[in-house]
């Protein structure tokens, strides 16, 4: 295998950083994994090379080559793993996200999002890289466990998902969420907008607006905050 380099977008493969999430990533998807790199100071090592064993996954060495590609100083795995495309089900719940910029938010919605047992999620672009190292960290390996998919437009996404009951989250929503009042749909997608701008106002006119009723004291809620919330409330009245 020859020597990787620090992670760039348009690479074929990316990096699993961290013991936990490579482990995620065999388990999920071994026929993906190009190799492990493992530190010399690793203290579980005998366990992970019988995982990689059985899955006739090469086991590297090269403390240097993860430091080379980690910033963190405290990474003593990293498996190198080929990305993938993925479609969503047409007949699963959906979590959209309209133009995501933070890549740690990105990785905590995916892991928050298999936690609670929706596992489609569209990306409207311009949106962050769902393969970069951060993101993928940040989603424990949660990030192998669902679909995910990216569409150029958000017309584009409700043209191949037309039976999904929209619900974009807007900070003056129409209808206040609740334990009592959420919405009862079988197949539905949650929409949510940017970190630092929300929904565009269009988005008033697509499907049933909501909001999470907050106190005044702040301006809004947090993304993955409010992704969690909207989220339980919506599979917790699920059909």
């Amino acid at each position: 295998m020859e020597s990787i380099k620090p992670y760039k977008k348009e690479f074929t493969y990316s990096y699993c950083l961290g013991a936990f999430p490579s482990i995620e990533l065999i388990k999920a998807r071994p026929e993906l994994v190009k190799g492990v790199y493992i530190h010399s100071s690793y203290t579980d090592r005998e366990t992970l090379e019988a995982m990689l064993f059985r899955y006739q996954i090469p086991i590297l060495e090269g403390d240097r080559i993860i430091s080379r590609v980690s910033e963190k100083e405290n990474v003593f795995v990293v498996a190198v793993f080929e990305k993938y495309e993925c479609t969503l089900e047409k007949n699963q719940p959906h979590i959209i996200l309209v133009n995501p910029g933070n890549m740690g938010n990105l990785g905590t919605i995916l892991r928050t999002a298999a936690a609670l047992g929706i596992y489609d999620i569209g990306i409207i672009r311009p949106g962050v890289d769902s393969f970069h190292p951060k993101v993928v960290r940040s989603s424990m390996g949660a990030l192998f466990r669902l679909r995910h998919a990216y569409f150029n437009t958000f017309e584009e996404y409700k043209t191949a998902y037309p039976k999904h009951e929209l619900f974009p989250f807007m900070l003056q929503g129409e209808k206040k969420l609740t334990i009592e009042n959420c919405p009862r749909a079988d197949l539905f997608s949650l929409i949510f907008g940017n970190e630092a701008t929300g929904l565009p106002e269009s988005y008033r006119q697509i499907g049933t607006s909501v909001m999470i009723p907050q106190s005044l004291d702040v301006d809004s809620l947090n993304l993955t905050i409010a992704v969690g919330i909207g989220t339980f409330l919506f599979m917790s009245s699920k059909n």
